[in-house]
């Protein structure tokens, strides 16, 4: 890319830097369990509450910028988020801090569902690819800084410094945003399915409830309520002029099946997130600063993973790049399942950076084929959809990875295993599934065109 186009893109760079530099988080969720006495189940209602919001807007929000303007969009999520940032760090209690968490949602959704639009908006179509290589290394890079700054940030200024210090960026970027060029539209302004993107958002809303509380009774409430919002949904979309998303698009060769793929493969890769901070402090015995800084390894490897993306999927075609991402994202987890107390750093660090490699590969591959395949016009749904079917991987995976950990670790804790070993192997087991899965979906991405 131009020089001239790469400093183009230094506004939404460092505005969506904000939202992967959420893993910064998961770093501070030992010290966050131990501030408000939670159970470590409890935790995922941290992910869930800000997950689920962002989620649930994500694909309103990429209409809205497709009507509106994606740098207008933009700009006021960058504002919104710096507010929430700053809520974050003097809520009284656990209550306050999952209200605040579902303020930041809104203003992730609304920088994540412009981001790839404006970024794809910079440069001429022909590189789309290594625009988006660009944009999703951004991303990476912010999964990579974050538990390195979250373990620094955690142990001299506690928990409540993983929110704060991102407030500055917000603002920073939301200054530099006033350059970006706001897309003409040629014809009157297309309108805003309101009705559609009320059933959307309680769609997806409940859908993501549902997953999260099985497998207790009111899931099925929920379920149900999520299958009928979703067929209002689809009854709206088919008598609308313009509706939130073309549902036509899923009836296409191979396009339900990608979406699903990602979901499967973003749930798998997830389990490294959420799940080994707590072998790395609990059982590996590292310091926060140290936990960080192996942690890291997998968003860098994402990083790399991207970058080479770009490249690769210009040669070789997006079902190659798909294939080798899931393989590599498999092989990792399954590097991880035999972990014990002994193992040693360079093999903790040699599994995590070829896991975030192999999800990196993936997500650049898929988000070029989702883009492609959708005007562009609709880039901003384009992109929402691809951070949807995210969503929908990362909260099955705080839902039912923490549950199945737990429902592990608890019966061989009744089996009499001390609980070093009794976590151990519920931890191992966890990962030997989260490493299957993206097997398991080779037969759909074989079937993909590229």
């Amino acid at each position: 890319m131009a020089r001239p186009g790469l400093l183009r893109l230094a506004p939404v760079a460092l505005g969506t830097l904000i939202v992967p530099l959420d893993s910064a988080v998961n770093v501070a969720f030992p010290a966050i369990v131990a501030a408000f006495g939670l159970a470590v189940p409890e935790i995922q209602w941290v992910v869930i509450c800000y997950v689920l919001t962002y989620g649930s807007l994500m694909l309103a929000a990429g209409r809205l910028g497709d009507i509106f303007g994606h740098a207008r969009v933009f700009r006021f999520g960058l504002a919104w988020s710096a507010v929430s940032y700053l809520l974050l760090t003097l809520v009284p209690g656990y209550e306050a801090l999952l209200v605040c968490r579902v303020l930041q949602g809104v203003g992730a959704a609304l920088v994540l569902g412009c981001g790839p639009a404006l970024a794809t908006a910079l440069f001429p179509e022909t590189m789309r690819a290594r625009a988006l290589a660009t944009y999703a290394a951004t991303v990476a890079a912010g999964s990579t800084i974050g538990p390195l700054a979250g373990g620094v940030l955690v142990e001299a200024f506690g928990w409540q410094a993983v929110y704060w210090f991102r407030a500055p960026f917000a603002l920073a970027a939301l200054l530099l945003s006033v350059h970006l060029p706001e897309a003409s539209r040629g014809g009157p302004r297309e309108p805003f399915d309101v009705t559609g993107a009320v059933l959307l958002v309680a769609a997806v809303a409940t859908i993501l409830l549902a997953v999260n509380r099985a497998p207790a009774p009111v899931s099925l409430a929920l379920a149900a309520a999520a299958i009928a919002c979703a067929a209002g949904f689809v009854w709206r979309s088919r008598r609308a002029s313009r509706p939130i998303i073309d549902l036509s698009l899923f009836r296409r060769p191979g396009f339900a099946a990608l979406n699903l793929a990602n979901a499967v493969v973003t749930f798998a890769g997830f389990a490294v997130m959420l799940l080994v901070p707590f072998y790395l402090a609990g059982i590996a015995g590292l310091e926060t600063r140290v936990l960080g800084l192996v942690l890291a390894t997998s968003p860098a490897g994402g990083m790399l993973g991207a970058w080479l993306g770009g490249k690769a999927v210009t040669r070789f075609g997006s079902r190659a790049v798909l294939v080798a991402g899931a393989v590599l994202s498999a092989a990792g987890l399954l590097g991880i399942a035999p972990w014990s107390a002994s193992t040693a750093v360079p093999l903790l660090v040699t599994a995590l950076a070829v896991q975030g490699m192999g999800l990196g590969l993936f997500t650049l591959a898929y988000t070029d084929q989702v883009t492609a395949t959708m005007r562009r016009e609709d880039r901003g749904v384009a992109g929402s959809l691809t951070m949807l079917t995210r969503t929908f991987g990362v909260v099955g995976a705080a839902s039912l990875l923490t549950l199945l950990l737990g429902a592990s670790e608890t019966a061989l804790l009744a089996q009499g295993q001390p609980p070093t070993d009794a976590f151990l192997s519920a931890f191992g087991r966890t990962f030997m599934l989260a490493g299957a899965l993206p097997l398991l979906v080779l037969p759909l991405l074989l079937r993909q065109r590229g």
